[in-house]
């Protein structure tokens, strides 16, 4: 899986876990949604997004692995 999908799965999860600990644990926990949401913003302007700087480091998804696109996402 490509660095990209890995990411949005990534953001997905901390949105949605987000929702449910604000549900169930404090309301705060909005705040993670909030933070992932304005970092999705901030890196379609400017290009870079730590969780990618940080995925390359760990060498996590650095193969040419299926995306679901056919690799016309990229």
């Amino acid at each position: 899986m490509k660095t990209e999908g890995i990411i949005r799965i990534l953001a997905g999860v901390l949105v949605l876990s987000s929702v449910v600990l604000s549900r169930f644990v404090h309301p705060n926990w909005i705040l993670l949604a909030a933070f992932v949401g304005a970092n999705l913003i901030q890196s379609a302007f400017t290009g870079f997004c730590p969780a990618e700087s940080l995925l390359r480091r760990m060498g996590v998804g650095s193969g040419k692995g299926g995306g679901g696109c056919g690799g016309a996402c990229s």
